[in-house]
């Protein structure tokens, strides 16, 4: 008989391990995290569920990714890798403009002005650092596998609950702006900041 989780001790500790990981490695600053915090700024908490959303589930997609190996297949085409990341580099760059030029939150009126769920899905299965990030918590606890291995199942579960969290606790800090954005000086400056952030981040993640 199989033995209760609870009372499996080496088993909570690499499922810590793995939370600790987590957070450090895929919860720090990079174009996806930045990116929901600039969109929570200028376009408020209720107008970026959508794209935050989309960045949920497209980085749960590169977890799925970097899990089956497919990752690892993509990068060893020599061709193929520069094309990717030409390819992240110019929707990142995209999207910048867009944060940059977004109006103050008092003038903004058009539903399509909004980045959708598409763009953030888009700009999170086109995240370099995603790839990354998630391979390097992957290596590290499966570095440390015992006899107690929590198993492929239990970690993708726990890492796809991690990604929720660490973007939701992004946006929320970027809505946390969104009240000043309703003075254009304000906005202009915050918008500005966010998206030069989000370039630099993304140049960190490609060329770092």
């Amino acid at each position: 008989m199989t033995e209760p989780l609870l009372s499996q001790p080496d088993l909570w500790r690499q499922m810590l391990a793995l939370v600790l990981a987590a957070t450090v490695v895929m919860g720090s600053p990079g174009p996806a995290t930045i990116s929901v915090t600039a969109v929570g700024a200028a376009f408020g908490l209720r107008g970026s569920l959508r794209y935050a959303w989309g960045i949920v589930l497209g980085t749960i997609a590169v977890l799925l990714v970097v899990a089956t190996g497919i990752t690892a297949a993509l990068t060893s085409m020599p061709k193929l890798a520069p094309l990717l990341a030409a390819a992240s580099a110019a929707y990142i760059l995209y999207l910048a403009f867009k944060i940059a030029t977004a109006p103050p939150l008092a003038a903004r009126a058009a539903e399509a002005s909004r980045p959708t769920w598409l763009a953030g899905f888009l700009l999170a299965v086109a995240n370099p650092k995603a790839y990354v990030a998630i391979a390097a918590v992957f290596a590290g606890v499966s570095s440390n596998q015992g006899a107690g291995d929590i198993g492929i199942w239990l970690k993708l579960t726990v890492l796809a609950l991690m990604i929720v969290a660490i973007h939701a606790l992004w946006l929320v800090a970027g809505a946390a702006f969104a009240r000043f954005l309703r003075l254009p000086a304000a906005s202009r400056i915050i918008n500005l900041v966010f998206a030069a952030t989000l370039v630099l981040t993304t140049a960190v993640a490609v060329f770092g």
